[in-house]
């Protein structure tokens, strides 16, 4: 990441003045830079940080405090969000029921362990997946699921708040980047 940094850095001048000017033959184009985000550590979920904490170290925090802190957890629990998935299918012909069907048991084998939705809502059949916290993780999933699924697309929803997984998480920075023309 700090090597990322410092060529950002350095190539940063030249960039600029790249953007002026286009090489006669080349074009600049858009590129998609996928950022890998911090991985989260998964051995805490659903425990307490003050319980996980060595024997040496000794946290003086008011009572008060730990209970605000857990009421509104508590309190949150079943608050929704808005959220991204991933819409794999999407009918409403006669033979939409056991299509969608088809559809969720195919992308449950392919994708184990990723969550799927089959929904209906008059007059449509509908098959959602994954639970993403903000665009560019769908982004990031809608690239592997288009291969199985070429007409999916992003939708945004109302979903309660999914487990904290950040391994397969990216930011999505967009980049000008210069192509030879053919």
């Amino acid at each position: 990441m700090k090597r990322l940094v410092i060529a950002i850095l350095v190539l940063l001048p030249f960039a600029a003045r790249a953007q002026q000017t286009v090489p006669p033959g080349y074009v600049l184009v858009d590129s998609l830079v996928f950022t890998p985000l911090a991985a989260v550590d998964s051995t805490l979920e659903g425990s307490s940080i003050f319980n996980a904490m060595p024997d040496r170290v000794t946290v003086n925090q008011s009572g008060v405090i730990r209970n605000a802190v857990e009421t509104r957890i508590r309190a949150n629990r079943g608050k929704q969000f808005s959220g991204y998935r991933i819409r794999i299918f999407f009918d409403n012909s006669q033979s939409a029921r056991s299509a969608s069907e088809a559809a969720l048991y195919r992308f449950k084998v392919l994708n184990p362990g990723v969550s799927a939705y089959r929904s209906f809502s008059s007059p449509y059949f509908r098959v959602t997946v994954g639970d993403y916290r903000n665009k560019s993780e769908a982004l990031a999933a809608l690239g592997a699921i288009k291969q199985q699924f070429p007409a999916a697309f992003i939708v945004q929803e109302r979903f309660k708040y999914p487990a904290v997984e950040n391994r397969s998480a990216y930011r999505v920075d967009t980049l000008k980047v210069l192509k030879k023309v053919n």
